[in-house]
Order: structure tokens, then C-alpha cells, then sequence
């Protein structure tokens, strides 16, 4: 079963997913480390991606998409978990042109629900107790980043909302949950 994580930066989408994998052996698509790996991979999609980065220019979806079609080609038994894509509408055409394509489907869109106030505590909190614990933090986990995140994540990707809901497999979870908890319900739907 092929699925997307959605919700806004912070609410546990990765968190859900590597357990996805451990669990299920699903193959978790998330589309930064994607392009990390083809930077450094040699091959001509990761040339491209290296001068695209190194120019500090964004990826294009074209690229992207190339990349997806990639892992997809590869297979998994598990089925695949979408992780920070699509990000927008059109991105979302594409995925769901590419899966069938490929005959695939998408099984499920789970949203983490969660609030935004909470959200951006939880983060900096996060960010705190890795610096008390001698751990790296994300330069991007302070307050005023968080909020800068979250407007971007409101404009262009909160529409896949109701893109998704109106396609009718939108399932809604508390992502503020306790992590198991969150887990149980993600199962729950993919289980049904």
C-alpha cells in the first residue's frame, strides 16, 4: 500500500514513518533525503540535482518526480510512504499521473492533525532537550523559523487537504497524540 504523511513540519510525520518501515517494510520516500543520495550518487539525475543545489536554487517538481519514478521502479512489498511530497496541487497531479503510470495507487492520505501553538512548543522543547543532551540541533528549530515554516506549509501545501478529501482517502489523526497512540490510529487505517 502506497501512502502520504501529511502535516505540518514538527508533527511526527517521520517519527510515524520510520516505524512504517520497521513494522511493515514499507520503503519511506522522503524527498530531501532523496536528493542528498542522488547529489552524491554519480549518476546524470545526480549531476543535475548537484548543480541545481550548489547553484542554492530549488529543485524542480520535474526532477523530483524523476526521482520518485526511480524508487517506484525499485518496488517494495511493503509499499511506499510519501514524506514531504507532494508539497503542492500540482505536485500532487503529478504524483497521482506517475502512480498510474506505474499502475499504483495511493492506498491513503493520512493528515497528523495538530496545533500550531503546540506544534511550535513541541519543537522548540525538542530543540532544547537536544542541547541539554549534548546532541545536534536543526538551526531551523527556534520559534521564529518554526512560525516561518508552518505560514509556508499553511500556503502551499495545506491544500492537498482538501485536494485529498475530496478524492476520498483523507483519514484525519491526532498527531498531538502519545506516539503509540498515533501509531495505533495510523495502523487502524491502513489495516481497514
Amino acid at each position: 500500500m502506497n501512502i502520504i504523511l501529511l502535516g505540518p513540519p514538527g508533527a511526527g510525520k517521520g517519527t510515524q514513518a520510520a516505524r512504517l518501515v520497521a513494522e511493515r517494510g514499507m520503503v519511506q520516500l522522503s524527498t530531501g533525503d532523496m536528493l542528498r543520495a542522488a547529489r552524491t550518487s554519480g549518476t546524470e539525475m545526480g549531476q543535475k540535482v548537484a548543480a541545481i543545489m550548489d547553484a542554492g536554487q530549488l529543485v524542480t517538481d520535474e526532477i523530483v518526480i524523476g526521482l520518485i519514478a526511480e524508487q517506484l521502479e525499485k518496488g517494495s512489498e511493503g509499499g511506499f510512504i510519501f514524506d514531504g511530497f507532494p508539497r503542492t496541487l500540482p505536485q500532487a497531479d503529478a504524483l497521482a499521473a506517475l502512480l498510474a503510470e506505474k499502475g499504483q495507487t495511493l492506498g491513503a492520505v493520512i493528515q497528523l492533525e495538530v496545533d500550531d501553538e503546540t506544534l511550535v512548543q513541541r519543537i522548540v522543547n525538542r530543540a532544547k532537550e537536544a542541547a541539554a543532551a549534548g546532541q545536534p540541533v536543526r538551526a531551523d528549530d527556534n520559534e521564529e523559523s518554526v512560525k516561518i515554516r508552518l505560514m509556508e506549509y499553511y500556503k502551499k501545501t495545506a491544500p492537498l487537504i482538501g485536494y485529498y478529501y475530496a478524492g476520498g482517502n483523507l483519514t484525519k489523526v491526532d498527531g498531538l497524540a502519545e506516539i503509540d497512540t498515533v501509531h495505533d490510529a495510523i495502523a487502524a487505517v491502513l489495516d481497514a
